[in-house]
């Protein structure tokens, strides 16, 4: 497979707080690649990077981004535009916020189309029911003439799937996209996206923090942790064989049903994600880690673990995964 998205040594920036700092990540075509860390971690802002959306007051370097050849860093605004909710869509982290209260959903979604490719207004809308037929929503005809708020966050998430697939994008960029729905929707979601990635040969990349997910959805896995990708490996080979502190911690708060006793306590990884000001040195997990030691605080080695499996501790690889919690 050849990358569709290649980011290497990504660097993000708001003042005096590093966002990301040296991350690197590879979308293959046709794969699903899960970013997965806790909240605060750098996860939204790297794609918001790379599809040139930050924030006023944010700024972007890398040794290289480029997404199916073109150099997305020496890109024109006008020229990027061409390509955002084009050849690349983003399904972003809450609908209710993304989607314009004043104006209806078919208005939302026929845009897309008219702006991207030219299309007829007529064209478009038509477009438009087919792709809602196509993500489960019931009457698309009726659901065009509707505004957001009518509608449920489970309709809302899937609108803006429908919406992200509007021009065939070969990369799709989700963000959270099941946050705050519940279990069965979360569910159909899921299997939505992996329908849809095999119907339109997508390449996906997933940003969660749920690792029941990824180990539902993904191919590869990229994990985050105060901006850096901390380790990455093929999905199986991360749950076979965690190697990085922080990816055990957070493979050891998820319950598994049968090995997690009901009078025993989940596991935890006490303290929160620190505030990094740029020219930080060492790693920012010492401060939560059972095995940090005086050299966690120079700079440490990315050290491979087989295969296209690395992580970045001063810790030697492992060969098992820690047991889970019994």
């Amino acid at each position: 497979m050849s990358a569709l998205l290649d980011i290497e040594d990504l660097e993000v920036t708001f003042g005096r707080t590093a966002a990301v700092r040296g991350a690197s990540l590879r979308v293959e075509k046709g794969e699903t690649h899960c970013l997965v860390g806790e909240s605060g971690c750098g996860k939204s802002v790297t794609a918001l990077a790379m599809m040139n959306l930050l924030a006023r007051g944010g700024h972007r370097s890398a040794r290289r981004m480029t997404f199916a050849g073109i150099d997305l860093l020496s890109l024109p605004d006008r020229a990027m535009a061409r390509i955002r909710g084009n050849r690349m869509s983003m399904i972003f982290q809450e609908p209710m916020t993304s989607l314009n209260p004043a104006y209806t959903v078919g208005s939302q979604m026929a845009e897309v189309l008219t702006r991207h490719k030219g299309a007829s207004r007529a064209a478009a809308l038509d477009r438009a029911v087919e792709l809602m037929g196509r993500v489960g929503i019931t009457a698309p005809q009726m659901r065009l003439g509707q505004f957001p708020h009518q509608l449920s966050g489970g309709l809302r998430q899937r609108v803006m799937i429908a919406m992200a697939l509007m021009c065939d994008p070969e990369l799709l960029v989700a963000d959270e996209p099941t946050t705050a729905l519940d279990v069965t929707v979360q569910a159909q979601i899921l299997r939505l996206l992996a329908s849809l990635k095999r119907e339109f040969g997508l390449s996906i990349l997933l940003i969660t923090h749920d690792l029941g997910i990824v180990a539902r959805v993904a191919d590869r896995v990229s994990v985050m942790y105060a901006g850096e990708v901390v380790e990455r490996a093929p999905a199986a080979e991360l749950f076979r064989a965690p190697q990085h502190p922080y990816t055990r911690g957070l493979l050891s708060c998820v319950p598994v049903p049968g090995r997690v006793r009901r009078d025993r306590p989940l596991g935890s990884i006490p303290g929160t994600v620190p505030a990094i000001a740029p020219g930080f040195a060492g790693c920012a997990f010492r401060s939560r880690c059972a095995h940090a030691i005086e050299v966690c605080e120079h700079d440490i080695p990315r050290r491979p673990a087989g295969g296209a499996h690395d992580y970045l501790c001063q810790l030697l690889p492992r060969e098992r995964a820690e047991p889970q919690p019994a």
